[in-house]
């Protein structure tokens, strides 16, 4: 069945809904621990560094999930990974809502992070295996929009349990319903073709491109793919050939612009950032957050609209500028004290608009498409703990730079990263509009420059 576009299935509709359902359980976890932590200080008394392990615990179990991620995607496919994943969440947010002490609290976050490490690695890989080049762009950053709508529902959960008795409780505990809507969705679903090929299910991968893309040349497609596999599997050592080296080193790359520009800092800190800038009252930083929230999600539409329009890089360039000269100032708002509290919010949204219409959605985009078919796994894996390693790092250690080197020099720290960052996206990171993955896979082996993909 197609739509009345006539070129999408309702199948990969369907297929990409559901899938992206992971980036909401990203972005709920995300979100909501920056709303929560203002209460939980209130149960517990914690300093600056243990709220930074509080926050980061999810992130360290997001390695330890990313980590395990590529081998066992790649041995038991990507759908069964979506349905431990969901599973995982599940049990972590109860966990969680039920904590009796910080460190079952800790705990608990671990375990989620676990789940979020996996389905930030699997997602992109399920979306960009199963959807036709010419739309893949837009269908990989519906995972972004729901991320970010995730963060968004979670800051809209914080504010609705804001005033109750087990307040955190109920705001981390409420992640269980997402992740009960993607394990019922992604049952009635199917794994990828490249991946069935890969294990030499010819039939069932048939199947599932005669129904995600019914007019399409589906031997045309396997052949394909049984190209690219049989090239990479001439020899077991090819795995380690040099010419792959450059596209993990560059999804790296991305992961580190995309974190270590300090979105995490918005993210996870919100509220906090807002009482540094003058807003004393938790509820009026928790509405003010509400509001960064709905520009996040809105904004990463615009990605959505014109990653296979415009091209990736374009995008890149116009958010990192217009990061930088938010960070800058948001960095002088702190200076103004108390009559520069309008100016940090507006900075924070120019910030957050710049970030969801660019980094956010492109670099998970890339990263999924510029990795060998042959160690995708692998290579997926590393960049999505690259990612969530520098993640930890830049969330654990934000508040204690806050205290040693005050608030102003911290972003101008941001700052000077998201200067440099301009230069390594011109450099290093290929176009990759419109073009095949196989073609990519090609390109990287033949030793194309990436500024002339």
């Amino acid at each position: 069945m197609q739509n009345s576009a006539g070129n999408i299935s309702l199948t990969l509709i369907l297929v990409a809904v559901t899938a992206s359902l992971g980036g909401l359980l990203s972005g709920f976890d995300m979100g909501v621990i920056s709303g929560a932590l203002l209460y939980i200080n209130q149960t517990w008394q914690l300093t600056s560094l243990e709220q930074g392990w509080l926050v980061s615990s999810a992130i360290a179990g997001s390695v330890i999930g990313a980590a395990a991620n590529g081998f066992l995607a790649d041995l038991y496919g990507r759908k069964k990974i979506i349905i431990a994943t969901a599973l995982i969440f599940i049990i972590g947010s109860v966990m969680c809502g039920c904590a009796p002490t910080v460190g079952w609290l800790i705990f608990s976050r671990v375990v989620i992070g676990i789940a979020v490490g996996m389905i930030s690695f699997v997602a992109p890989v399920y979306l960009s295996e199963i959807a036709p080049e010419k739309i893949r762009g837009r269908l990989v950053t519906l995972y972004q929009v729901a991320l970010t709508a995730g963060i968004l529902l979670s800051y809209l959960i914080n504010r609705i349990f804001a005033n109750t008795e087990f307040n955190w409780r109920l705001m981390l505990a409420s992640g269980t319903l997402p992740a009960i809507i993607l394990l019922t969705g992604i049952l009635f679903l199917h794994d990828t073709p490249r991946w069935l090929i890969s294990k030499n299910k010819i039939d069932e991968a048939k199947a599932v491109f005669k129904k995600i893309s019914p007019t399409a040349d589906i031997d045309h497609h396997i052949a394909e793919i049984q190209s690219t596999l049989s090239a990479s599997a001439v020899k077991e050592k090819l795995t380690l050939q040099k010419w792959m080296i450059m596209p993990v080193f560059v999804g790296v790359g991305l992961m580190f612009v995309q974190i270590c520009t300090g979105i995490n800092t918005i993210i996870y800190y919100t509220p906090t950032i807002f009482n540094l800038a003058g807003f004393a009252d938790n509820i009026g930083a928790i509405y003010a957050t509400i509001g960064i929230g709905v520009v996040n999600f809105f904004m990463t539409f615009v990605a959505v609209a014109y990653a296979d329009k415009f091209g990736r890089k374009p995008l890149l360039y116009i958010g990192l500028s217009g990061m930088l000269i938010s960070l800058l100032s948001l960095s002088g708002s702190f200076a103004l004290g108390e009559a520069g509290k309008w100016l940090a919010v507006g900075s924070v949204v120019v910030y957050i608009a710049s970030f969801a219409m660019s980094l956010g959605p492109i670099c998970w985009v890339m990263v999924s498409e510029i990795m060998p078919l042959k160690i995708r796994g692998f290579a997926m894996s590393a960049a999505t703990i690259a990612n969530f390693a520098f993640n930890f790092v830049v969330v654990l250690s934000f508040l204690p730079m806050l205290e040693t080197f005050g608030k102003a020099p911290t972003f101008l720290v941001f700052a000077v990263i998201t200067l440099l960052s301009l230069f390594f996206i011109y450099f290093f990171v290929p176009e990759t509009k419109g073009i095949s993955l196989e073609k990519i896979e090609n390109n990287w082996h033949n030793h194309v420059p990436p500024r002339r993909f």
